[in-house]
């Protein structure tokens, strides 16, 4: 009897294997013929070799399947397990034009406004955006989708995410514990989008090799980023010099978005804000895409589209 080693690398295994190795025990019903031995992220598997082979070919099957959705289950790992090519919900959703990509549990990552889809087809075509719009139009969310849809699709090798640490007159010297103790507060939108799309022990993996990574916006000084998808959040906090500073760290097969919202700047009252400066002086630059969102892109609470409406009319009297 043969033996092969299959090691499980970029998945959970406790995911992948299900409650109470409820995918081992359908892969034991299809092939009954092999012995199937699962220990951590490795199976060992016994057997005659033209059925290991076959049972191989199955198996990446629904790892490229679990990779796309986050999920498997009975039906999906029966669809895989005895169809002749693809499984075919696999082949209608890559056609979907809307999904960017399948979240934790299979959810579905898509724009939900006609101003992110307009951020999805404008980063198609640009390797610079700057979406700018008041909290809750998702602008955030949806560049960070875009960031993880790269990163699958192997179109860049990381993931940068940053923010300058300016915030409500705290400053990160007062705060207590260690250093990243005291960035994480301000990083937590960011963690909160990354753990909606990438499941907790993958995501984990990923910043600790570096894949991911989250600073303050004072950690990218003296960087390049080359084939990194990198994003800059709550930009309006920025002043002159860390914008320029930001924008020339941009290296090759690089994409960058930067978001923010002009009406909600933290920054000392006579300071300029990076943000405002940056959208006049690059307007008419190729290559450097715009979108403006608005109230009518607000996807929280509905109080949230009334409350901004209200503010607005205030602010403009």
């Amino acid at each position: 009897m043969n033996e092969r080693i299959i090691e499980l690398t970029e998945i959970s295994p406790k995911d992948f294997f299900g409650t109470q190795n409820s995918t081992i025990e359908q892969l034991k019903k299809y092939f009954p013929k092999i012995k199937i031995v699962a220990r951590g992220p490795k199976l060992k598997i016994y057997g005659e070799p033209e059925i290991l082979d076959e049972f191989e070919i199955r198996l990446d099957r629904l790892i490229k399947y679990f990779n796309r959705y986050n999920k498997l289950d009975e039906n999906s790992i029966e669809r895989i397990l005895t169809s002749n090519g693809e499984d075919p919900k696999t082949v209608s959703n890559q056609n979907s034009k809307d999904v960017l990509l399948h979240g934790v549990s299979g959810k579905l990552i898509k724009p939900q406004t006609e101003n992110q889809r307009k951020m999805v087809t404008l980063m198609n075509q640009n390797d610079m955006l700057f979406a700018v719009g008041p909290a809750g139009t998702g602008k955030t969310y949806t560049a960070v989708a875009l960031a993880v849809k790269a990163l699958k699709e192997k179109e860049v090798k990381r993931i940068i995410l940053t923010r300058p640490a300016v915030e409500a007159g705290e400053n990160l010297g007062f705060l207590p514990g260690d250093l990243k103790e005291k960035l994480d507060p301000y990083m937590q939108p960011l963690y909160d989008a990354l753990r909606d799309m990438i499941p907790f022990e993958k995501l984990q993996a990923f910043i600790e090799n570096g894949v991911i990574q989250i600073a303050p916006l004072a950690f990218m000084r003296g960087r390049t980023l080359d084939n990194a998808f990198v994003i800059l959040d709550e930009a309006q906090n920025t002043t002159h010099n860390q914008m320029k500073m930001f924008l020339t760290r941009m290296g090759m097969h690089a994409k960058f978005i930067i978001t923010g919202d002009p009406g909600q700047i933290d920054l000392p009252r006579k300071q300029v804000s990076g943000l405002k400066e940056a959208l006049l002086a690059l307007k008419d630059i190729e290559g450097i895409a715009h979108v403006y969102l608005d109230d009518k892109d607000v996807v929280r609470h509905r109080l949230v589209k009334k409350i901004i409406h209200a503010y607005k009319s205030i602010e403009t009297e």
